[in-house]
């Protein structure tokens, strides 16, 4: 018996058997006979989507992760092809040596390609470059009963479209070509400073937003009054001089799930308190290795098992701009008043670049992400005044993070989701698209 497969935040708690092949050229048969076994399934990555929305409604999902390997490089130009299940960590194990980035990567490295397509990752640069879909030249769809295609922005454009952000609905992503992004030193030049409340966290990102390649901020979920949306601000670029060294930190992990969450009021805004506190009130110049700059959480492995045996939820949601500041400060407030959130809460403003996805989640505006244990209080009081604020300012939350969205939310928030449904690969099916639809 295989070892089940969960979704990163073990809730909703419905385990997966997975279905792998090893070749390409076996996956025709492979889909073939899952769906026949099982009338539907749904292609399963590496296990980094939060919510349901890589769990599949018949619980049999093709575990694409055994398809890893590179087909093809160009080092003159940066442009891969590769297998769907290559992880990001992967793929920046054979560039980076080379003088080569990923354009857009997410908080983590052990997503696999054909899941960052699926749910079009954005990071700390959206703002410059977009989400990920924007750097993807092309790649190969399978659907049940048809043959294989290729995809592009000229070649079945409709598709290629519906499956950036489709989560794996439109049919398996089963290898992909990227641009990459060239680099001199896989070091990061960063500036951090710390601010006092949520106002000066919009001034320092109207300030040096555009004059950097990345920008993020940390905030303190529990900081109430005056201090309210209080955090650290850090902006980096890539190093103009430096080694090209592929990341070699230790990993610590978390060895065991605990019977309850270990993440509580007293110990978060212990952390908090500490962690604005250490970070300097001037702006102060460093430089960071490309791995805790861009995954300070893929130190420490099985890290979800932290939030115990019920799991957790993500929320992340982006703000339209006109309505980001107020729309922040009334979450950032439910959110203290509450008393729960994450050690690692993330505030960082969206750009207006367009993604070709149908349903990409980014918009011109501000997001915001941190995680909750996974409890009936969150159920049934938090998430609802949450969902409130984000509705009556127009903002929309993240599928790829999502096990709670209502669907009369969703079809407001992704009006293209007829679009996609239309689109869809009839024998794929997820949790997260029977809930919200059906």
């Amino acid at each position: 018996m295989s070892t089940p497969l969960y979704s990163w935040g073990r809730f909703p708690r419905r385990p997966q058997r997975g279905h792998s092949c090893v070749w390409l050229d076996e996956l025709p048969a492979h889909l073939n006979r899952v769906i026949e076994d099982h009338s539907s399934s749904l292609p399963y990555g590496n296990g980094r989507s939060y919510g349901d929305s890589c769990l599949a409604a018949s619980d049999q999902v093709l575990h694409m992760r055994s398809l890893d390997r590179l087909i093809e490089a160009d080092w003159d130009t940066g442009v891969l092809k590769v297998e769907a299940g290559i992880t990001l960590a992967e793929v920046l194990a054979v560039a980076i040596p080379r003088g080569w980035f990923l354009p857009v990567t997410p908080g983590t490295q052990f997503a696999t390609v054909g899941g960052a397509i699926a749910n079009d990752v954005h990071g700390k640069n959206h703002h410059v470059r977009g989400t990920f879909g924007r750097h993807v030249r092309s790649f190969g769809l399978l659907r049940h009963g048809q043959p294989e295609m290729a995809c592009s922005p000229s070649v079945n454009a409709s598709l290629f479209c519906a499956s950036i952000g489709g989560l794996g609905l439109t049919g398996v992503i089963h290898w992909a070509q990227l641009q990459l992004m060239p680099i001199r030193a896989s070091q990061i030049d960063t500036t951090t400073v710390r601010f006092a409340h949520l106002a000066e966290f919009f001034s320092l990102s109207d300030e040096l937003d555009d004059q950097h390649e990345y920008s993020v901020a940390w905030v303190d979920c529990l900081a109430k009054g005056a201090d309210t949306g209080r955090g650290v601000f850090i902006v980096g670029d890539h190093a103009h001089y430096g080694s090209l060294e592929v990341g070699k930190r230790a990993k610590l992990s978390m060895p065991i799930t605990p019977p309850v969450s270990l993440i509580n009021s007293l110990s978060l805004s212990a952390f908090n308190n500490l962690y604005w506190r250490v970070h300097p009130s001037q702006r102060t110049q460093g430089r960071s290795a490309y791995e805790p700059f861009f995954y300070p959480l893929d130190r420490i492995l099985h890290w979800n098992r932290i939030y115990g045996r019920r799991g957790f939820q993500q929320y992340q949601c982006v703000i339209p701009t006109a309505n980001a500041e107020a729309a922040m400060g009334e979450l950032l407030r439910a959110i203290a008043d509450s008393g729960q959130g994450s050690f690692l809460a993330v505030l960082k403003r969206c750009g207006d670049m367009r993604s070709p996805g149908l349903l990409s989640f980014p918009m011109p505006g501000t997001s915001l992400a941190l995680d909750f244990a996974q409890s009936e209080h969150l159920e049934n009081v938090v998430f609802p005044r949450l969902d409130d604020i984000v509705r009556a300012a127009g903002g929309r939350l993240y599928p790829a993070k999502d096990a709670h969205m209502s669907g009369a939310d969703f079809r407001q928030a992704y009006p293209a989701w007829e679009r996609l449904e239309a689109l869809r690969d009839p024998s794929l099916m997820s949790r997260f698209w029977s809930r919200v639809l059906l």
